[in-house]
């Protein structure tokens, strides 16, 4: 594989862990000397997704893209998202015979079922149909993917999610405000409805309580839980530095696939305080290097005696360049598959 073309409706400047999995598995291929273009919603007219500011829309048609895939003129198409980009490209990749692999990373139907009492069937039926016409879907974790089984996706490839353990890791000191009582329970992600972060707010915890990372709840939840330390988004080696001054790492979502944070707080020596649902149940598992349990108070009080150096153990066994090879071995299985089927649609 010398080339590879990703479409994906979330890119920079959005902050996310579909974003930063882009980028560092990018990195990697391109240190294999596979050259990437990204087709992204920089490329066109934008609107805001409704009640989602943050998040970009692209205005653009079929044939635009079509143009767009062409000119990149790459040998692999990966496609990450479901939004219009993603579902354009895959209108492009079925109308031209054109191999593509897709990605789920995101519980959407579970998202939409939080903000309105729509059936997650429906948008499960729109998502099954759109996956399963490439040659491989990738998921992050083998419990997605038994999930996805269940409900009628095929094709079905691993590719796990790393940790950049150069940049997370145990920093001296705090970066946090000197009045902040101890302990200090941090979460870090986006601040909106399907993140469930008023699970955290809502605990009965000694301390204090930090949360890390913008979104639409941002400004609501300011405003109704005073007594918590709002940051705001944070990048890069500040973000590290603030993650690796908490003592606990408080995750309440009960919908992300993974949960690329969970990583980079124990990559800094941070314990990991989360319910026992897809994505902590991976990352944790039985390495103790964190607490999953329905009781989200005393999982978060009984993560506070997890050592350190267990933590930063655990998410050493994660790394991008391994992540990245699978990437790599899924594109080429998929192809496989890809000329396996024109074969046999030819002999008939």
């Amino acid at each position: 594989m010398t080339s590879l073309l990703i479409v994906t409706d979330a890119w920079q400047p959005q902050v996310n862990g579909v974003v930063r999995s882009l980028e560092y598995t990018a990195r990697e291929l391109e240190k294999q000397g596979v050259r990437i273009e990204v087709l992204s919603p920089r490329e066109f007219l934008t609107i805001p997704c409704p009640g989602y500011p943050e998040i970009r829309l692209s205005l653009t048609t079929r044939s635009t893209v079509q143009k767009w895939i062409a000119q990149y003129d790459c040998e692999h198409l990966h496609i990450a998202t479901e939004g219009p980009l993603g579902l354009l490209a895959g209108a492009v990749a079925r109308r031209t015979g054109m191999p593509f692999t897709t990605g789920y990373h995101t519980r959407f139907p579970e998202y939409v079922e939080a903000r309105m009492p729509l059936p997650v069937s429906w948008f499960y039926a729109w998502f099954r149909r759109f996956h399963n016409f490439g040659s491989g879907c990738m998921v992050a974790t083998e419990t997605l993917k038994d999930d996805l089984y269940r409900r009628g996706f095929r094709n079905l490839m691993i590719w796990s999610r790393g940790v950049d353990t150069d940049q997370f890791q145990p920093f001296e000191g705090s970066v946090l405000p000197a009045g902040l009582p101890s302990p200090i329970f941090i979460n870090v992600g986006r601040v909106s409805v399907e993140k469930n972060i008023k699970a955290f707010l809502d605990l009965d915890l000694p301390g204090s309580k930090v949360v890390v990372g913008g979104g639409p709840q941002l400004a609501h939840l300011q405003r109704s839980y005073p007594q918590v330390h709002f940051t705001g988004p944070l990048f890069d080696d500040e973000l590290a530095r603030i993650v690796s001054s908490a003592d606990a790492f408080v995750f309440p979502s009960r919908t992300d696939t993974f949960g690329l944070v969970l990583l980079e707080a124990l990559a800094c020596g941070v314990p990991v305080a989360a319910y026992p649902v897809m994505g902590p149940n991976e990352v944790i598992g039985k390495s103790g290097a964190g607490v999953l349990s329905d009781d989200l108070r005393q999982a978060a009080l009984d993560a506070l005696h997890i050592p350190k150096d267990r933590c930063r153990s655990r998410a050493l066994q994660f790394s991008w360049s391994a992540c990245t090879q699978q990437f790599l071995d899924n594109m080429m299985t998929a192809q496989e598959t890809f000329q396996a089927t024109r074969k046999t649609s030819g002999d008939r």
